[in-house]
């Protein structure tokens, strides 16, 4: 491994967010998925968690969205909603799904220095009432347009973008976040030897 490449692996790792992640329920189309691996990678996102309880589990992304961005992500696939959940709940201290209901908040209204999991749902039906009965609430992202709706893609970036601002604000990309073990387990899943990084501050 080069030293540049090394230098730019060991900067990426250290700006992983620990306390935010992405769930995509029931997303057919593998390159809606693989976008939004691409825009995890970009804002700093390591675990993304991928439900499918209407189709058996992706084994393969639209390779042109993704960019390969899933070498580098963690994801974690379910097939059952009430142990994705359950997986999400144990890490996560607040639960968000994207769905319009009388209570749901601004997207721009949500703490994103705070420890948060957004869900998105289907291409066509949305978050499933049974994810939202579970969840902590849900938001919105507000438009303007004749047309009040967007991709799933489209929608997840935008939505990561305003995470990512307010965690960048807030410092977060200043210090490592993830868990020295998950850390070292990443180390050793990208290409490092133990002389790559055996004295790098972890």
């Amino acid at each position: 491994m080069t030293p540049e490449r090394r230098n730019k692996l060991l900067t990426v790792l250290n700006q992983r967010q620990n306390n935010l992640t992405v769930l995509l329920e029931n997303v057919f189309d593998p390159h809606n998925v693989s976008a939004v691996m691409r825009s995890c990678d970009a804002v700093g996102i390591q675990e993304m968690y991928i439900l499918n309880t209407r189709i058996p589990p992706h084994k393969k992304w639209g390779f042109r969205s993704s960019s390969s961005a899933n070498k580098w992500l963690t994801v974690h696939q379910f097939t059952d909603t009430a142990s994705c959940m359950e997986a999400l709940r144990s890490k996560y201290d607040k639960i968000l799904t994207t769905h319009l209901e009388g209570n749901s908040v601004s997207l721009y209204d949500i703490d994103f220095t705070k420890s948060v999991a957004l869900v998105f749902g289907n291409e066509h039906s949305g978050v499933s009432e049974e994810v939202r009965q579970v969840a902590d609430g849900n938001f919105i992202i507000p438009q303007y347009g004749i047309i009040r709706s967007l991709n799933i893609s489209v929608a997840c970036a935008v939505s990561i973008y305003e995470a990512s601002r307010q965690k960048k604000a807030a410092g977060h990309y200043e210090r490592p976040s993830l868990p020295k073990d998950f850390r070292e387990s990443l180390l050793n899943e990208w290409g490092f030897k133990d002389k790559d990084h055996l004295n790098e501050p972890l």
